[in-house]
């Protein structure tokens, strides 16, 4: 098996490419940097989240080329990832909301051990299309109708053998944010009615490009959450290096029906540093949502601060909440002067600690982390746990997959 630190090649079912080399300039990657994450601040005081140990132990790293090239697309802004147990391959889905090529998702493999991580093998590529089989219109392309969607989370449902996926839509050619169900072979099946509240509007609804970021469906497979990655207009100001984020809201969905069921609101973390140099950005959010029962949930952080090298330019934290312990916002207008109860949050891994020299399997950098999906069960009883990075096609920056062994949500 690989080791943590090594970059392993990748494996295709398609003829061999050239692969392109890894730049790591963090000057350049501030350019460029994260897309979206800009979530927003409770007039109400937050709970404080509840500091831990480590919960993860790193078994490896690996990454993808940059600019990959695979039946005829460019792998990149892989913002999604889910597992399939019955068949061993991963759903990647691309943020691509077919500006470069259509939307689309990928299926890959990715082995390995309690011990570390293999080459990753990209298997296939399917196109996101409407009901009547068409592919989605670009934005440049949509001047005659049709959605515009950017693709964000996506879960394999097993019941059904379908797939659920998030669109953060783009207000710019009024497309709204999406909750779908597609067929296995990307042709959509439905479109889930969303509150009013998500409608857009200039005064309030979701920021540009911070809305459905996460989703995640329950064990039971009964029910579905969709995560806001900021709070919307009407529900607080952005957040500062000095003041925590939020309230994002959750939504939380019968995916038989797809009526709403109920909405609890989560905030951020404080943006963890200053951007070094003034002009660069900085800004935290939720970046995705998994299930860890059917109450319980792990929520992934990521922020991202301008000017610093690649080892601290960009943070990741997980933290588990019960969404039970909450109000429920459905009937909230806006959650600036409301009374509510925000999710109750304790601190699993700030992923800082994987970075750097020392003891043990190391990185030597985070990126942007947009998927997060539990993987197979590890051979001394643990889960597994996978992450990926968005790439935002920029050669800057890196298609990282990490894995984690799970060692539970307890000290």
């Amino acid at each position: 098996m690989t080791p943590a630190h090594h970059t392993p090649h990748i494996r295709l079912t398609q003829p061999a490419i050239t692969r392109r080399q890894f730049v790591l300039a963090a000057a350049t990657a501030a350019v460029s940097g994260l897309q979206g994450c800009v979530p927003a601040v409770s007039n109400r005081t937050s709970v404080a989240a509840t500091s831990g140990s480590t919960h993860l132990r790193l078994i490896g790293e690996a990454r993808l080329p940059s600019a990959l090239q695979f039946q005829g697309t460019t792998v990149g802004g892989l913002s999604g990832i889910d597992y399939n147990p019955e068949t061993g391959l991963y759903y990647l889905l691309s943020d691509d909301g077919s500006g470069r090529n259509p939307a689309r998702f990928y299926t890959a493999r990715l082995p390995f051990d309690a011990n570390g991580i293999g080459e990753p093998e990209i298997t296939g590529m399917t196109p996101l299309r409407r009901q009547d089989g068409s592919a989605y219109p670009g934005v440049i392309r949509s001047a005659g109708g049709g959605e515009v969607v950017d693709p964000e989370s996506i879960r394999w449902r097993a019941a059904s053998q379908t797939l659920l996926w998030t669109s953060e839509g783009n207000p710019l050619t009024g497309s709204a944010p999406s909750l779908n169900e597609s067929r296995a072979d990307g042709v959509l099946l439905r479109r889930f009615v969303l509150p009013p509240m998500f409608d857009l509007d200039p005064s309030q609804g979701p920021r540009n490009n911070l809305s459905f970021e996460g989703l995640t469906i329950t064990p039971d497979g009964k029910t579905a959450w969709v995560s806001m990655e900021a709070s919307m207009l009407q529900d607080g100001p952005v957040p500062t290096v000095q003041a925590p984020g939020g309230p994002c809201r959750l939504t939380q969905f019968d995916v038989a029906s797809g009526q709403v069921l109920r909405q609890v609101a989560y905030i951020p973390d404080a943006i963890p540093r200053a951007p070094q140099l003034p002009s660069t950005r900085a800004d935290n959010g939720i970046s995705e949502i998994l299930m860890l029962d059917n109450h319980r949930m792990l929520v992934l952080e990521r922020a991202y601060m301008g000017g610093y090298d690649t080892a601290r330019g960009n943070s990741l934290r997980l933290y588990v909440v019960d969404t039970r312990q909450a109000s429920n916002t459905l009937d909230l207008p806006t959650l600036q002067g409301a009374a509510f109860e925000p999710l109750r949050k304790t601190l699993l891994a700030d992923f800082a600690s994987f970075v750097g020299p020392g003891a043990g399997k190391r990185l030597d950098r985070l990126d942007n982390t947009e998927g997060m999906t539990w993987g197979p069960q590890l051979p001394g009883g643990n889960r597994s746990l996978v992450f990926i990075s968005d790439d935002n096609f920029n050669s800057m920056q890196i298609t990282q997959l990490l894995v984690f062994e799970f060692l539970g949500d307890t000290p």
